[in-house]
């Protein structure tokens, strides 16, 4: 990224940004309350929610919805369409932000392209029961969450992760979603007594389950079988505590064509809460040739994996053979300006899930901010991972950083992925996914020794309790 396009990016905000940011504060402080105490102020911003959406399909379903809860006639229909208003209204602003990150980077972006067929849909029976737990938490706000209401979520949960349902992959979606909310509103408890409130996360972790839980299905992408090159640019990780999920993004060269393909391909992994730092790569070790290819730096050539048209490539690691090295920044400063980005689904179209991978040079770092000509940019280096050799101070001495441009909280900023420091004179590279096979580091391998193979102990009395 150049100092022009920097300036291009972070000189303003769109039109009508602050404003459709404020309809959707107006909802999420209803689901503080609770719709069981909505006030005047609460049937105000309903109100004001709905005619956000005056103009759009939804515009007479959502100012129904907003009367009858007004009313205090709480049912899921009118729920699911406030629900769905406040996913459109960020939808729209996921859009103008996405549109000037590619007007500023220059680059081209693909079409949606829907399936033909979608996929079967989920037992009823499970949709019903987390859509029940849902509306409670809805009722009675989050200031009004205890224990008992987070713990009544446990039965619908169990009966979504057993294995002959988890299998599904809309189902396994909605799960771990909502196990991941239920963890955190747990760890809270009581949340009456807290300061303050992630009011923002909640409700959009709250919205997407409500909108995931509905009958039918939501339109999935386009796939083909594509075979080529895959180089890496970067692995993103995302994690809680009972779940991790790494994201690699890269370029994808096929045959015939000319621009590579911006792709990411996402495994993912049940975890328990003691398992941290490095230790979380032993839990992707079925997947040798991806974790090699981050440790050493290779290029890997796949055969007939299927690519969605949202740029998700979903990995086979059998399908995958490691070849040639092929350093990140070489990539990024040869491929990445001309590469072709691939469509947003539909449900994914919300502000924080921005994540378009950039190239920065020749800046400086100053309180956490990349300054360059004058243009600055805030480093999101509350992401770094604790299982790769990225550190704060380390990104703050760096002179290049590959990673992914987000916005969020009003402003952008960049996650890194990978940077380059001057030492002696030569330019180090560091990754987050230099540890996949196993620390470097001295100090962080021997920390790692002493504390044991968690993953390993965990199995093994895993398989004992199996055999019994």
């Amino acid at each position: 990224m150049l100092a022009t396009q920097l300036a291009a990016l972070v000189d303003g905000t769109p039109a009508g940004t602050a404003e459709t940011l404020d309809l959707v504060d107006g909802f999420d402080a209803c689901l503080v309350t609770g719709f069981g105490r909505l006030g005047d102020d609460g049937a105000a911003a309903l109100t004001a929610l709905a005619a956000g959406v005056a103009v759009t399909p939804l515009g007479d379903r959502a100012s129904e919805a907003a009367a009858k809860l007004a009313a205090g006639s709480i049912a899921d229909e009118h729920l699911t369409t406030l629900a769905g208003a406040r996913a459109a209204l960020l939808g729209a602003v996921h859009d103008a932000l996405l549109d000037r990150a590619d007007t500023a980077v220059g680059r081209p972006r693909s079409e949606w392209v829907a399936a033909d067929a979608d996929a079967p849909d989920a037992p009823r029976n499970l949709l019903e029961g987390c859509r029940s737990w849902l509306r409670e938490l809805a009722v009675t706000g989050w200031r009004g969450v205890d224990h008992d209401l987070v713990s009544s979520s446990g039965q619908v949960l169990e009966a979504m992760l057993m294995p002959s349902v988890v299998t599904q992959p809309r189902l396994r979606r909605l799960a771990v979603l909502v196990d991941g909310l239920a963890a955190e509103l747990r760890a809270s408890a009581p949340i009456a007594t807290m300061d303050e409130l992630p009011v923002r996360r909640w409700a959009d972790l709250w919205a997407r389950a409500m909108l995931l839980c509905q009958p039918g299905t939501w339109p999935a992408g386009a796939a083909e079988t594509v075979s080529g090159r895959l180089l890496v640019l970067g692995v993103d990780v995302h994690e809680h505590a009972t779940a991790v999920q790494v994201q690699v993004h890269g370029l994808l060269e096929l045959a015939g064509e000319t621009t590579p393909r911006l792709v990411r391909t996402t495994v993912a992994a049940a975890k328990v809460d003691t398992i941290v730092g490095p230790a979380i790569w032993r839990l992707f070790d079925g997947y040798p040739a991806l974790l090699a290819a981050l440790t050493d730096g290779r290029a890997l050539t796949v055969t007939d994996l299927t690519l969605l048209s949202s740029g998700d490539l979903l990995w086979a690691d059998d399908r995958a053979q490691a070849g040639d090295p092929a350093d990140p920044f070489v990539t990024a400063r040869i491929h990445l300006a001309g590469a072709v980005a691939p469509a947003v689904p539909p449900l994914d179209r919300h502000p924080v899930r921005l994540a378009e991978p950039v190239l920065v040079e020749g800046y400086a770092v100053d309180d956490g901010v990349l300054v360059l000509d004058g243009h600055r940019l805030a480093l999101d280096l509350d992401r770094l991972p604790t299982l790769g050799p990225l550190t704060p101070e380390l990104v703050t001495g760096s002179t290049a950083c590959l990673g992914l441009l987000r916005w969020d909280d009003g402003q952008w900023s960049l996650q890194p992925l990978a940077i380059q420091a001057t030492v002696k004179r030569k330019p180090v590279p560091m990754h987050v996914g230099d540890w996949a096979s196993g620390p470097t580091d001295p100090k962080v391998a021997k920390a790692v020794k002493a504390a044991g193979d968690t993953v390993a102990v965990l199995r093994e009395r895993a398989s004992r309790l199996l055999r019994k």
